[in-house]
C-alpha cells in the first residue's frame, strides 16, 4: 500500500521520533509539575525552601528549548499550549476522583489514607490554578528569549548552552513569582520559598540546564537519525 493511500503511515513517518518522544514526555511532566507543587523542600543549611514541582518544570524548559533549536520555534509555541490538553484533563480527572465514593474497604481499614488523600488534592485547587498561568507565561517566554538569541546563525555547542542558561534562567524566575504569589500568598510567610525559588532556578539554569539541553538536542537528534 503506497503513502498516498495511507495517510496516517504517511504522517507517522514525517514525525521526527526525536519529536515524538518528547511530546510524550512533555505531558507528563505537566501533570507531575502540578502534583509535586504541593510539597515545599528545604535547602539546608539555610532556612530558604522550593517547591518540589521545580524539578519537573526543569525537564519542561529543557525539552521546549531542544525542540525549538531543532524542529523550530512556532512548534515549540504550540506544544506549550498543547500543553494545556493534559494540565486540564488531569485536574477534572482529579475533581472526578474527589467527587466518587471511596470503597468500603478503604474507609473501613485505611481512614489516615483516605483523608491524607483527601486533604492533600482537595487544597490543590489553588495550585491547579496557579500552575496554566505560570506555565504558559515562562514557558513561552523562555522559547522566545532561547530562539531570539539565536540570531540567523546555526550556534555552536557553547552557544547552545549559554543560551539555554540565560532563557531558562530569566524564565523560570518569571514562573516562581507567579506561581507561588498565585498558589501561596495569604497561607503563609512566602519570602523563604520566593527567594529560595528563584536562586534555585537561576543557579540550576546556568549549573544544569546547559548540559541537559545539549544531552537533549544530541539524543533527539540520534532518535531521528535511527528512524532515518
Amino acid at each position: 500500500m503506497s503513502e498516498q493511500a495511507n495517510p496516517e503511515a504517511s504522517a507517522a513517518a514525517a514525525t521526527p521520533r526525536g519529536l515524538f518522544v518528547y511530546l510524550m514526555l512533555y505531558g507528563g511532566m505537566t501533570v507531575l509539575a502540578g502534583v509535586l507543587a504541593f510539597k515545599q523542600v528545604q535547602l539546608p543549611p539555610t532556612d530558604l525552601a522550593v517547591e518540589a514541582g521545580i524539578f519537573a518544570f526543569l525537564m519542561l524548559v529543557v525539552i521546549s528549548s531542544t525542540i525549538a533549536q531543532l524542529y523550530g520555534q512556532n512548534i515549540a509555541n504550540r506544544i506549550v499550549w498543547w500543553g494545556f490538553v493534559p494540565l486540564l484533563i488531569s485536574a477534572l480527572l482529579m475533581q472526578l476522583v474527589l467527587g466518587l465514593p471511596a470503597s468500603t474497604e478503604m474507609v473501613e481499614f485505611r481512614p489516615d489514607d483516605l483523608a491524607a488523600f483527601e486533604q492533600v488534592h482537595r487544597s490543590t485547587w489553588r495550585v491547579w490554578l496557579a500552575g496554566p498561568a505560570a506555565y504558559i507565561t515562562s514557558l513561552l517566554l523562555n522559547v522566545w528569549i532561547f530562539s531570539k538569541l539565536r540570531g540567523s546563525g546555526e550556534a555552536n555547542t557553547i552557544g547552545l548552552m549559554v543560551r539555554g542558561a540565560i532563557a531558562s534562567a530569566i524564565s523560570q524566575a518569571i514562573d516562581s513569582v507567579i506561581f507561588i504569589t498565585l498558589a501561596f500568598y495569604g497561607e503563609f510567610d512566602i519570602t523563604n520559598l520566593m527567594i529560595g525559588q528563584v536562586l534555585a532556578k537561576v543557579a540550576l539554569s546556568f549549573v544544569l540546564v546547559p548540559f541537559l539541553i545539549t544531552g537533549g538536542v544530541a539524543l533527539a537528534r540520534k532518535l531521528d537519525a535511527s528512524a532515518a
